[in-house]
């Protein structure tokens, strides 16, 4: 049975967080809120769940442009090649924030991911979802929630959310509203920064 929990962003019950944790270590997939969209994910590290959450996306897993949700900096070293000090000064400009930064992998990509040589990383401006990862101990997947509507193309109520997908995932955190406007996505993988999508957080940084 799906667990819906509710976890106050200002004071992030560290019970709950625990809680929330235990699921990820057991494999299971949750959805989260973000400083953007809710997000779908589960850990990096278990490749049974990434299929789970590649399945409930209709796409194949090698093929999944996924995002890895970091607690800060010292995280994306683990799975991105040495960048250089423009780049680093760049994301310590707008991290914690409303952007996926899309980065060469490194060697240490979980194994599902050796084939990719890039990889999009979040470090979003929310305080549940980070105390989440960092008592977890490394990065989650994410991907986000789509709506069905034409208009909204984003669900923001968890309880709504909760009611589509309470028989397909592990756990639903409601973390209150969420926004409709998802992060925004510069490749920072070539020479020059490159702007894939335009959203919540402003271009100024760049």
């Amino acid at each position: 049975m799906t667990q819906f929990l509710k976890i106050y962003e200002d004071n992030p019950n560290e019970a709950a967080i625990k809680k929330v944790v235990e699921v990820l270590k057991n494999g299971g997939v949750i959805i989260y809120p973000t400083d953007t969209v809710y997000g779908l994910g589960c850990d990096i590290t278990n490749t049974k769940a990434l299929e789970r959450v590649a399945k409930l996306k209709g796409i194949k897993l090698e093929k999944a442009n996924l995002s890895f949700i970091c607690y800060n900096l010292s995280h994306i070293s683990d799975y991105v090649k040495q960048i250089d000090t423009a780049t680093f000064k760049l994301l310590k400009r707008a991290l914690p924030g409303p952007y996926t930064f899309i980065l060469p992998g490194n060697n240490d990509l979980p194994k599902v991911f050796k084939n990719k040589k890039t990889v999009g990383i979040r470090v979003p401006d929310n305080s549940i979802i980070r105390a989440i990862i960092k008592e977890l101990g490394n990065p989650i997947i994410s991907t986000s929630i789509h709506d069905e509507d034409e208009i909204i193309e984003y669900s923001t109520d968890p309880e709504l959310i909760f009611e589509k997908w309470q028989n397909k995932v592990d756990m639903v955190i409601d973390g209150g509203y969420g926004d409709n406007i998802p992060s925004t996505i510069i490749d920072l993988s070539g020479y020059e920064p490159e702007v894939i999508r335009e959203g919540k957080g402003s271009l100024d940084i760049l």
